[in-house]
């Protein structure tokens, strides 16, 4: 299937030294680094006996060169069929198909299964002269480096294990290891059997093979890459459509004054029955009425890369937005989002950024200056527990005298780990008949925290904690949970303190059921306390520390009520710091006091 791509490969070099100009999380720019994979070595190349062709390796340990027992080749190399001699085409035509039906994830997780097969041809050393074996083997990749490795079995650990598989000679190059247990792969160590490289470090070997490689015309110093092109094509309706259109079987491009391209209407958003994706429905969709669409759409990532900067000037119908507007705003001060994306979409919005700069676009390299990974929201599941063989459910407590089997049930039935037992038999018809077997006339579930998932019924539904606790108390549950960086386990039974801390801070603004402040003036101990929590919250919000922001406005309520404080002086100053975090009861406080603009309003002002 022909794609479209984008050269996200160019980019490698710039994608990796960007990193260090943007304050982003340790964690994630560690996955994006080991994502573009950079890998400085040598290019050598291993001239095939008898034959004018060669084999090209890349290796980042050029060091160990003298160690080279054979040369691996991918089942998919190009090289494959002219490499193997005929007492062996059968034995290698038989391996190729078995490596077909495995996956490139698999063949390079699945270490301990050692698969390969002799070609029957051999390379010269470049160096020695030795003549090398050359094998097939799953473990290299065609698509990554050449698709060939020189492997040196003495001193990496894939090679070493295929080596004592098939009975192939290990040599040791460099000191430090006992190759009888394993392969060395440090780097700390002295050449030894390795000719004009002997007694140097690894570091300092490295640097010299690599000069007497280039010397002697068997290759060059290389920089690889692990990141491979995006692919850009998607076979679907929904998307943006690709701006080509084709002429004698060659692509155009859509002139930029005729954009944009708007998707066409369609009877079905299904592929046609010819196998086209759902675009080829359109009827007298052509360019100029003559010439045939591109027929696939852009992929999700597309419009997500760059979506960010439209919302700066929405309403500029000439660009993405005015100069003026883009050089005042410039890059995102602040993106919350997954880590789960760092080599997705937050890789490519980032090349995006830069491709756009390069054209001219906009003023910024780098999409957003600093970044933090929320921590996910584990769920907290609950289990019924089924006797076998029977529609009888056993409590908790008692499931040990039974052979029973645990079920998820829908956390919504269950409170504080009692079940609600009529609930959960209309949950689900199989268990409308169910029988109970209780403990002190309640059933009690087991729970365990697990990631939240419609499967394990463990999702909670924030209309349902809004309806009971409202919406500020929700949010500031959220934030108590923990640090925001950090996973935590939801656990509804943990509201109710937060509810009351809520009811608490309403009841500083009421006495006998109406709202009422004294205009007297502050006590030394109050407005210690409202400062401390103006300091606190402060320093807590620069540093994203939103959990403990929620125990120091505890810590204050309760502080205020022991000084019985009803005072305007501090009251009406807290209503405007917990606004961020509880903003609904702080907007009513607000009000009550006699404010007519919002609170949000007043703080921007001043």
């Amino acid at each position: 299937m022909k794609q479209w791509s984008l050269r996200i490969s160019a980019y490698a070099e710039r994608l990796l030294t960007g990193l260090d100009t943007i304050d982003w999380s340790d964690s994630l720019k560690e996955a994006q680094r080991n994502w573009i994979g950079k890998s400085e070595g040598a290019l050598i190349r291993f001239q095939i006996d008898g034959k004018k062709e060669f084999i090209e390796v890349f290796t980042t340990r050029p060091d160990t060169i003298f160690g080279v027992t054979f040369v691996t080749i991918a089942p998919e190399h190009e090289l494959v069929a002219s490499l193997t001699t005929f007492e062996f085409t059968k034995l290698v035509d038989d391996y190729i198909s078995y490596a077909k039906n495995r996956s490139e994830r698999e063949r390079m997780a699945d270490v301990k299964k050692i698969t390969g097969q002799f070609t029957g041809s051999y390379v010269i050393h470049p160096f020695t002269g030795e003549k090398i074996q050359i094998w097939v083997g799953d473990y290299v990749l065609a698509g990554y480096g050449t698709g060939a490795v020189m492997a040196v079995p003495g001193h990496d650990s894939r090679d070493y294990a295929f080596a004592k598989h098939f009975g192939i000679e290990i040599k040791e190059v460099l000191q430090g290891g006992d190759l009888s247990q394993d392969a060395y792969e440090s780097k700390d160590g002295i050449m030894v059997n390795s000719d004009f490289l002997n007694g140097l470090t690894a570091k300092e070997a490295i640097s010299k093979a690599i000069d007497k490689i280039a010397a002697a015309g068997k290759g060059e110093k290389r920089i690889n890459y692990r990141l491979r092109d995006a692919v850009f094509g998607r076979q679907r309706y929904w998307g943006e459509p690709i701006p080509i259109y084709y002429k004698n079987g060659l692509p155009y491009p859509i002139p930029e004054n005729e954009l944009p391209l708007v998707l066409p209407e369609i009877n079905k958003f299904l592929p046609t029955e010819s196998g086209e994706p759902p675009l080829g429905r359109a009827t007298y969709w052509k360019y100029q009425g003559i010439y045939e669409y591109e027929l696939t759409t852009m992929p999700g990532w597309a419009g997500s890369s760059w979506y960010f900067l439209r919302y700066m000037d929405a309403q500029n119908d000439s660009a993405i937005a005015s100069a003026e507007a883009m050089n005042y705003w410039k890059e995102v001060d602040l993106y919350l989002g997954g880590s789960e994306h760092a080599t997705g979409h937050l890789l490519y919005v980032r090349f995006w950024t830069k491709v756009l700069f390069d054209l001219g676009i906009i003023p910024i390299q780098e999409p957003a200056k600093k970044l933090i990974n929320q921590g996910m929201i584990q769920g907290t599941s609950c289990f019924a527990y089924r006797i076998n063989g029977t529609k009888k459910f056993v409590s908790y407590n008692l499931r040990k005298n039974y052979d029973t089997t645990a079920l998820h049930v829908d956390v919504n039935i269950v409170n504080n780990n009692v079940l609600d037992v009529k609930a959960f038999m209309a949950w689900r018809d199989e268990f409308k008949n169910a029988e109970f077997i209780l403990e002190d006339e309640k059933y009690i579930c087991g729970n365990e925290v697990e990631k939240m998932s419609k499967s394990k019924w463990n999702v909670v539904s924030p209309d349902l904690i809004i309806e009971q606790y409202g919406a500020d108390c929700l949010r500031l549950y959220e934030m108590f949970l923990g640090p925001i960086e950090q996973s935590k386990p939801w656990n509804t039974n943990g509201i109710t303190g937060v509810s009351g801390f809520l009811k608490k801070l309403w009841r500083l603004y009421f006495a006998n059921g109406n709202f009422q402040l004294s205009d007297e003036p502050a006590t030394k101990a109050e407005l210690k306390v409202l400062h401390r929590t103006i300091k606190k919250v402060t320093d807590d919000i620069e540093r994203f520390s939103f959990n403990t922001s929620v125990s120091t406005f505890m810590i204050c309520v309760n502080e205020l009520t022991e000084l019985k404080c009803n005072k305007r002086e501090i009251l009406v100053p807290l209503s405007i710091i917990i606004s961020p975090f509880a903003p609904h009861i702080a907007e009513e406080l607000w009000h009550l006091a006699g404010n007519t603009e919002s609170v949000t309003t007043a703080v921007f002002r001043k």
